[in-house]
């Protein structure tokens, strides 16, 4: 009985833990830097809760609140072309933020989380690119002649995405110098 408890109340604290962080995440989302950007994307900080989130619970869990915290995003002002833009642009990407959790556990898994989660993130939205985006494609783009929408996709996503791991892997390990962050990214209880 005792085991049966212990696990309840476990997952209880993910569940709970998952809705603080995906909540956090959504007021940092309205927190952003957005001008370079007019098709969607920005600089923000929304992934580093999730990164911590993902890195102390695993994959499984990151990924829903990750999934979570996309579908919230286009919830609330997001712009989407179409309805496989909602799944690509917010749900699917921000879902791959939970990649992190491949890191739990591990020395610097805040940071290689970020890198992952960022990169699978990435991944996604230079798909949604090339495939929903590619008949909006300017003709220059950041002072060059855009002939290929993998090439567009890959300047336009990448611009932004870049920043944001970068920012995220930052924010991470600035966090993680600090006892108690550092404690809750590695899973230990209070």
């Amino acid at each position: 009985m005792q085991q049966t408890t212990t696990h309840s109340s476990t997952r209880v604290r993910a569940v709970v833990e998952g809705a603080v962080m995906v909540a956090v995440a959504a007021a940092l989302s309205f927190a952003k830097l957005e001008f370079a950007w007019l098709q969607g994307g920005s600089v923000e900080l929304s992934m580093v809760p999730i990164v911590l989130y993902a890195v102390r619970w695993g994959c499984g869990w990151g990924l829903g609140a990750g999934f979570v915290l996309g579908t919230l995003q286009w919830m609330f002002g997001g712009f989407a072309a179409s309805w496989q833009s909602i799944i690509l642009d917010y749900s699917g990407a921000f879902m791959m933020l939970g990649l992190a959790g491949l890191f739990k556990g591990r020395k610097n898994g805040v940071v290689w989380g970020s890198v992952v989660g960022g990169l699978g993130r990435f991944v996604v939205h230079y798909i949604s690119g090339v495939t929903i985006y590619a008949s909006s494609m300017p003709e220059n783009f950041f002072g060059m002649t855009m002939t290929t929408p993998y090439f567009y996709s890959l300047l336009y996503n990448g611009s932004y995405m870049t920043i944001n791991i970068v920012l995220s892997v930052v924010v991470c390990l600035l966090l993680t110098r600090s006892a108690p962050i550092a404690a809750y990214a590695a899973g230990q209880k209070k």
